[in-house]
């Protein structure tokens, strides 16, 4: 087996530091991937050309921090071109879900497998788990937007840095934004306003950095000036999962006339709601959101 699979990808002091800020603190880690084989240019247009083409989204770099998906410009580049030209076109591309792949599958597993006694102690079992790459021109911006999964982005080579909100921050995001999110009626994207900028923590990665970035905790990214290449670790969580349901169940809820409370934060497990909700789903099928 290839020793690159087999050797710790986390510093000790990077575990460390998961465990005092898992699972409501972003936090900067450590790793040791730098010259990983499967994570080089020519390796990742070769991945990306091998996946279906629902998994290989690309978009014009020079972005607003906060933009509709709808208004989203459409790149002009096909796949490979957009790898082989990336430090020149103004680019930035994620490649999804890349455990379809084996070997990739094995890298991704072998990293979450790291992090499973800090994890699953305190928020469940690792469900969904997934993994991304960013490739990114110099200068790109990913808008401002959430994810629904615990997520940890581990810089290969170049620089960026991502500015983090906190999760619980209803100024920035209100409730029903999260209730259609988990409904599917909205997008990950999310709407800025300049006034959000001094709630937010900016922290610059290098290669060999990483960040944890929270369930729901509100993000956009600003790549450094060179070539970007990052590997994003994602995973659901017991927990994650009961406050997707509970923020659904509130849903419900507002359509009889009841004004909800949001979903308690970690650690309390939002299980009354979720239960509710599931109940919910089984007679009645999927909520349509509003």
């Amino acid at each position: 087996m290839d020793e690159s699979m087999t050797a710790n990808m986390f510093t000790p002091q990077a575990l460390v530091a998961m465990g005092q800020a898992y699972p409501n603190e972003a936090v900067r880690l450590t790793h040791t991937m730098l010259d990983h084989p499967l994570l080089g240019l020519d390796a990742l247009e070769a991945l990306a050309s091998s996946l279906p083409a629902a998994c290989v989204e690309y978009n014009p770099g020079a972005l607003p921090i906060g933009i509709a998906p709808e208004d989203i410009p459409v790149s002009p580049l096909g796949i490979a071109e957009t790898v082989r030209t990336i430090d020149r076109n103004g680019s930035w591309m994620v490649i999804k879900r890349i455990e379809q792949h084996p070997a990739y599958g094995r890298l991704l597993h072998a990293l979450l497998d790291e992090l499973k006694d800090i994890v699953q102690p305190r928020t469940g079992a690792m469900e969904r788990c997934e993994g991304f790459v960013f490739v990114t021109s110099p200068g790109s911006v990913t808008p401002f937007h959430f994810d629904p999964e615990h997520n940890i982005l581990l810089q290969i080579r170049g620089s960026k840095t991502m500015t983090v909100f906190p999760a619980d921050d209803e100024e920035l995001i209100d409730p029903t934004v999260h209730e259609a999110f988990h409904l599917g009626g909205h997008h990950r994207n999310l709407p800025w306003q300049d006034e959000f900028g001094a709630r937010g923590q900016p922290v610059e990665i290098h290669p060999g950095e990483a960040i944890y970035v929270p369930v729901k905790a509100p993000h956009w990214v600003q790549n450094g000036p060179e070539v970007s290449i990052s590997l994003s670790v994602t995973w659901r969580s017991e927990w994650s999962v009961a406050e997707a349901d509970a923020r659904a169940f509130n849903h419900v809820l507002r359509q009889i006339g009841i004004a909800p409370r949001r979903p308690a934060a970690y650690p309390a497990r939002n299980l009354a709601k979720s239960l509710a909700y599931r109940a919910v789903r089984r007679v009645k099928g999927p909520v349509a959101p509003t």
